[in-house]
């Protein structure tokens, strides 16, 4: 689930022949009928396709809600799975409008690369999962272990950069594709397997025993996952950003897909700004006034869509944690609409 690391030169060189968006990326989808969205190759609660071929996932969210906002249907998306070495440049490329594909946001990926991260949907930290049988309960406790990761990645430099820091040896085992990671770490290749800790709770319900592993507590790095386009297009920019802000702004107002029509004639003015019906906030990123409401009303606030793909309604059952909103003690909080 983690993002290829890029050498500088490689990361120059790209930047180079990126194209920027035209700044007709709203006026493209439109006439194309459908946004081109970049996901994953299958992460459960992110973005995974079921045996239809219907997306489901956090990330997959992102993509409705910008569908929501700008068609009033959020199936007017063209999902194209994406490798972790293969995002980038389709997203460069013009293959997709947005990336939304549990990648991180770095200063890197935010200049050389060219592209644009202006929200974080879902804050993540590197961590450790190992077999129950060892015991081991912190991952101070892996000196001298064998550590499963996938090579060309920030999941490898964090780990070869905690194990220094904390003046620990350990061996890396490395692999060029997460499945190829994970089936090396359930074959007992390796005492403990690496990447961000959302993952690691999305890949443990794969293994043959989920019960027989369990994830340290411990968090290593930073990870704020998000969407991104490509420099040169500050309304679509801003349609991609807002799309996620009105859904935590839904639920900080308690506006949800079940109470959205009574909502419609609420007299509070900041509910009233969110579902349009005060103002021509849509208007101003060229799109219909209604468009929060059409967002809220296909895809959910973030509570809502963080409970059914990831929380307490999902099998992956994560906590909301930082994910939580502001007024809760998280760091989800939008600006305000008005």
């Amino acid at each position: 689930m983690k993002k290829t690391v890029l050498a500088l030169g490689a990361a120059v060189a790209l930047a180079v022949i990126a194209a920027p968006a035209s700044a007709q990326t709203l006026k493209t989808v439109k006439d194309r009928g459908v946004v081109n969205c970049g996901v994953g190759t299958g992460l459960a609660g992110f973005s995974i396709p079921d045996n239809q071929g219907t997306w489901t996932g956090i990330d997959v969210d992102v993509c409705r809600a910008v569908a929501a906002a700008i068609f009033d249907d959020p199936k007017k998306i063209k999902f194209v799975s994406l490798s972790a070495k293969d995002r980038f440049t389709a997203l460069q490329a013009g293959e997709v409008d947005l990336l939304s594909r549990t990648t991180t946001w770095t200063l890197s990926r935010d200049t050389s690369l060219g592209f644009n991260f202006g929200v974080v949907n879902y804050y993540d930290g590197q961590g450790f999962m190992v077999r129950k049988k060892l015991g081991i309960k912190s991952s101070k406790e892996l000196a001298g272990a064998t550590v499963c990761t996938q090579q060309g990645t920030t999941t490898e430099l964090n780990l070869a950069d905690y194990f220094r820091a904390n003046n620990l040896k350990y061996e890396p085992v490395t692999f060029a594709t997460n499945d190829e990671t994970v089936k090396a770490y359930e074959s007992g290749r390796c005492d403990a397997f690496t990447t961000d800790a959302s993952g690691l709770y999305a890949e443990r319900l794969r293994l043959a025993n989920p019960e027989d592993h369990v994830v340290l507590p411990d968090i290593i790095s930073k990870e704020p996952l998000g969407p991104a386009v490509r420099h040169g297009d500050d309304q679509w920019f801003d349609i991609v950003k807002w799309a996620h802000y009105a859904m935590v702004t839904a639920e900080e107002l308690g506006v949800t897909q079940a109470n959205l029509g009574e909502m419609m004639k609420s007299s509070n003015p900041e509910i009233k700004r969110l579902v349009g019906t005060e103002g021509k906030y849509g208007e101003a990123m060229g799109l219909t006034n209604d468009w929060a409401a059409r967002i809220v009303k296909h895809v959910g606030n973030y509570g809502e869509a963080f409970e059914r793909n990831v929380g307490m309604a999902s099998r992956l059952k994560i906590a909301r944690g930082q994910n939580a909103l502001w007024t809760k003690g998280g760091l989800q909080y939008a600006p305000p609409i008005r």
